[in-house]
């Protein structure tokens, strides 16, 4: 009876853990890893501190190649414009190591860059550094800290990632102007949905 009750609670933790590892970053908490030096497409070496401005940052998990991550182009141009605006910084963040040698080099990584005309730091995550600090498995998934570097938001930049006629809620924009404002995010955690982050291995 002993032996199935510690079964049963190490099934229970090791099944919280997996929650909370797919969840990611618990809202409130500090940015991670905002030290941490990565390589730019300008050939610049920034960190999370770098990129952070006077109302917060947003952190993008993205690639150069998933469907997903296309569906969301423009919306991604949009919304980074927008953060800009609102004296919120922006970074983008390519986790894919296990296609660092194809799709996602840094090569083309600069190219996709000029393609889309990024006017926001878009750098190497090298070995999921941050993604795993983050607890990123997606691409895109966004983060978004508020002037004291705490999360504030967590998930998709709006509520139908996968065809932007449905859209109905922009999740994303709205956290922006309700932490620009100094008031409490409504929605504070979505969904993320793309392409599962290139691991090594």
């Amino acid at each position: 009876m002993k032996t199935k009750l510690i079964t049963l609670l190490l099934g229970i933790f090791a099944l919280s853990s997996s929650v909370h590892a797919q969840n990611g970053l618990a809202i409130g908490s500090a940015m991670p890893k905002a030290t941490v030096k990565m390589k730019d497409v300008s050939g610049k070496v920034v960190c999370l501190n770098d990129a952070k401005e006077s109302n917060g940052l947003l952190v993008m998990f993205s690639c150069n190649t998933c469907p997903y991550v296309i569906k969301n182009q423009q919306r991604t141009k949009d919304i980074c414009e927008y953060s800009k605006s609102q004296n919120i910084g922006v970074i983008i963040l390519n986790a894919n190591e296990g296609n660092r040698t194809t799709d996602d080099s840094f090569a083309s990584m600069k190219e996709y860059a000029k393609a889309q005309n990024y006017k926001w730091f878009y750098a190497v995550d090298s070995n999921n550094d941050l993604a795993d600090a983050f607890g990123a498995n997606r691409t895109p998934e966004c983060f978004l800290f508020d002037k004291n570097g705490k999360l504030v938001y967590h998930g998709a930049i709006d509520d139908s990632p996968s065809d932007e006629t449905k859209v109905s809620r922009h999740h994303l924009q709205e956290a922006i102007n309700e932490t620009v404002a100094g008031k409490p995010v409504t929605v504070k955690e979505t969904r993320s949905v793309g392409c599962v982050i290139k691991r090594k291995g």
